[in-house]
């Protein structure tokens, strides 16, 4: 068996396709022996990749860019969370956005992540950052999730099915991103460049059990749902409509690729927002390697 590690965020929902390729026996299939590490903050996938402590990474896409920027090797070698999976989620005194004049708001981080798409949502209905709001860098859903009941922060995005479980708990839905952004490479299934070629068999043999489990989330609902419970601890009826919701919207990709027009959407949203105009001449295809998931596929 081939040792890998693989660093992802959060005990989340947005894992749920690793949890199926582990428990359904994918990776062993190809003679892999998977190691999963889950962090809490998002910038440690990152750094762990980088630092060559994983071979693997499922994170932030942002992450990619800002490496390659900074003249790293990292590429995008399939998708994950390909559509927006949140609902922007305010506390029970919010009614709506523009109560957010004053109030503080929790992103992921402030340099990748959350942050581009809060600004620009925020910027639609009136408001600027700095200058009518803060923001609080406080990790993940899981986290942003505890700082919203708390009343750490006023808002923030709730990933499936945390956004179910708060509209039912009444706190306010003030919107769905993705109508804003019909497409967005929240996060995706990243390597080192450098290492992915010199590894090549095994990258591929990844990706092959890497689409196992895609099309297996697609065809296994029941399968899927106890797989979620068992992993993150919410009730089956919010597995459930996490599920549906993944399917219906498209959040992961039925065959487990990176979409170019995903990636295309970060890129020109985050360097909008960041004021980075040479990152808007880039080309989504300059950082999404396609050829071991073609490979893959066959």
């Amino acid at each position: 068996m081939h040792h890998l590690r693989l660093a992802t965020v959060s005990r989340n929902y947005f894992n749920l396709p690793i949890w199926i390729a582990l428990d359904q026996g994918f990776f062993a299939a190809e003679g892999l022996d998977v190691t999963l590490e889950i962090h809490e903050p998002i910038d440690a996938v990152y750094h762990r990749l980088r630092d060559g402590h994983v071979q693997f990474a499922c994170g932030v896409t942002e992450h990619v860019i800002l490496d390659r920027e900074c003249g790293g090797r990292q590429e995008i070698v399939a998708g994950n969370v390909n559509k927006l999976p949140f609902s922007f989620i305010g506390g029970k005194n919010i009614r709506s956005i523009g109560d957010l004049r004053g109030g503080t708001i929790g992103v992921s981080s402030i340099e990748a992540g959350s942050s581009s798409l809060i600004l620009k949502i925020l910027a639609a209905h009136g408001l600027e950052y700095p200058r009518d709001y803060k923001l609080l860098a406080c990790g993940p859903i899981l986290a942003r999730w505890e700082k919203l009941q708390s009343g750490e922060i006023d808002a923030g995005l709730q990933g499936v099915p945390l956004n179910h479980i708060a509209i039912d708990a009444g706190y306010t839905d003030l919107g769905d991103p993705r109508a804003m952004f019909p497409d967005f490479q929240f996060t995706s299934l990243n390597v080192d460049g450098g290492w992915a070629a010199d590894n090549h068999d095994t990258t591929v043999g990844f990706l092959r059990a890497w689409v196992r489990a895609h099309r297996w989330f697609f065809a296994n609902r029941p399968g899927a749902n106890q797989i979620a419970v068992a992993e993150t601890g919410v009730a089956e009826g919010y597995a459930d409509r996490a599920w549906a919701e993944c399917v219906q919207a498209g959040i992961f990709p039925a065959d487990g690729r990176a979409s170019v027009a995903a990636v295309q959407t970060l890129i020109e949203v985050s360097a909008l927002i960041r004021a980075l105009p040479s990152r808007a001449t880039i080309r989504a295809e300059s950082y999404i390697n396609s050829s071991y998931i073609d490979e893959a596929i066959g």
